[in-house]
């Protein structure tokens, strides 16, 4: 298997793996199947620093990865979430964990600092794969979805990429201590 970033010509196959999904889990809480008009918005929206991953093997696309804008507020531009869905049948066999490991290194590559993963309650495969790579829970929203006739809970885990300094604020010296601190005040970087 090899994951690499997504072609246009793998488009119909990630569509298909995350209907599927739509479909039969609760891994997203859109109820009707993506269609191609919306499909193609939601590629649009994952160009650079964006990106969708695949993981391909001989039979062709198994699975697929991807980080996405968690807002459209200028705040939060070094903040993405994660998503990942794995066809049917391909679950448990490591196709998760080697989409989410190539997803986080690119996300730290590409300076994300914080990821984000929302997981539905009912799924602790994938909270058990998440905090293999570093993700930790921040809380739980309580039935904020509607599937399949339930109210669902929803996780949400968070992973702090490398220590960086902010965007447009350098650290500076510590007066007389020769330690750097934040800008915003005396705390040690």
């Amino acid at each position: 298997m090899v994951v690499r970033p997504a072609l246009p010509r793998d488009r119909e196959a990630v569509r298909s793996i995350y209907n599927d999904a739509v479909a039969t889990t609760t891994a997203t809480f859109d109820t009707e199947p993506r269609s191609v008009a919306a499909d193609r918005a939601w590629w649009s929206a994952h160009r650079a620093p964006y990106l969708v991953l695949v993981a391909v093997d001989a039979r062709g696309v198994v699975g697929w990865a991807s980080l996405s804008a968690w807002s459209d507020r200028r705040a939060y531009a070094a903040t993405a979430e994660v998503s990942e869905y794995v066809a049917a049948g391909h679950r448990g066999r490591g196709v998760g964990r080697a989409l989410l490991g190539r997803l986080v290194g690119e996300a730290d590559r590409r300076g994300f600092h914080t990821l984000l993963a929302r997981i539905a309650e009912g799924n602790p495969a994938s909270q058990r794969l998440h905090r293999a790579f570093g993700f930790r829970p921040v809380g739980v929203m309580r039935e904020v979805g509607v599937k399949f006739g339930r109210r669902i809970d929803v996780h949400l885990l968070q992973r702090l990429g490398p220590r960086r300094p902010a965007p447009g604020r350098a650290a500076r010296r510590a007066p007389g201590s020769g330690r750097t601190r934040s800008p915003r005040g005396n705390r040690p970087l």
